[in-house]
């Protein structure tokens, strides 16, 4: 049974899977990754930074036993970078080498052949003989003209070098692109894939996420910290605090050993470093606003 086939089998299964890996779903994405293996699509996962969208993809190549290969997008990304480029070092080399020998076109064929061909992570991704799972991260940060080089390989899993001809996958990757929103992606892209919103999680979910990574850390503590987290997002803040911040000042209180927040709170605020990451938003969450945040602490 291979690994598409096998992740198609049970939805609830995979949501299970996911949390063995460390990573708990919101109630529909499960589903998102059943139809994604059932019909071969890319998954867009959208929502804001720090509520999980890259752990998706680490969860899903934990799940699937499989290689995690990742694309990460800024500004100016272009084919050399994500798709391939030639060695054109050696290929001077080569033709320094063969100077004189009068023919040209055996050198050309030379020059171009996989031997001076150099893979970037969409070409890789395509040439695995285990199906991987293909990270496309914060593809919003990337240029509109990016995006048109990704729909052949969103289309029919193939990219084509004039050089050489077109390369078809030998095994289909599990492709998820995330996107923060910072721009509109589109609508090619977006017909091209299957879509899933990421919110932050509920205290409920936050709680259990943290008792997931985090397995020593006490029931109570965890329901505390989700609780205080939930507040704080709620606050006029520049950058909310995501999930992996939620961990860090988790794992800080557990260094303290800290075990009740209400007992401890102005302890706790010395760990705000692991939450708020701008002097705008420190300076908009105070002491006195900690307490009262703390005040009604489950």
């Amino acid at each position: 049974m291979n690994a598409r086939h096998d992740l198609l089998g049970d939805r609830d299964r995979i949501a299970r899977s996911l949390v063995e890996c460390g990573y708990v779903p919101d109630g529909e994405l499960p589903t998102a990754l059943w139809l994604m293996g059932l019909l071969g699509r890319p998954l867009l996962l959208e929502g804001e930074a720090g509520v999980g969208k890259t752990e998706v993809a680490k969860a899903l190549a934990a799940l699937l036993a499989t290689r995690l290969i990742r694309l990460q997008c800024y500004e100016g990304l272009d084919q050399q970078s994500a798709l391939y480029e030639w060695n054109y070092q050696r290929q001077l080399l080569a033709i320094k080498a063969r100077e004189g020998q009068g023919d040209a076109a055996a050198v050309e064929r030379l020059i171009f052949s996989e031997e001076y061909l150099l893979e970037r992570p969409l070409l890789t991704a395509i040439r695995q003989n285990q199906a991987p799972v293909l990270l496309i991260d914060e593809i919003d940060r990337a240029d509109q003209e990016f995006e048109a080089l990704l729909l052949e390989l969103l289309s029919d899993f193939q990219i084509s070098i004039p050089e050489l001809g077109t390369v078809t996958a030998r095994a289909r990757p599990f492709v998820i692109l995330t996107s923060n929103g910072t721009r509109d992606l589109s609508d090619a892209l977006r017909r091209r894939c299957l879509y899933h919103h990421i919110d932050y999680p509920d205290p409920e979910r936050e709680a259990r996420i943290i008792r997931a990574r985090l397995p020593g850390i006490d029931s109570d503590l965890a329901a505390q910290i989700a609780d205080v987290v939930g507040r704080i997002r709620k606050e006029s803040l520049a950058k909310v605090p995501g999930v992996a911040e939620t961990l860090d000042w988790a794992a800080a209180l557990m260094g303290l050993g800290i075990k009740d927040l209400g007992a401890n709170i102005e302890a706790a605020y010395q760990l705000i470093a692991t939450l708020i990451k701008t002097q705008e938003d420190r300076a908009a969450l105070p002491c006195e606003v900690w307490v009262r945040l703390l005040e009604r602490v489950a």
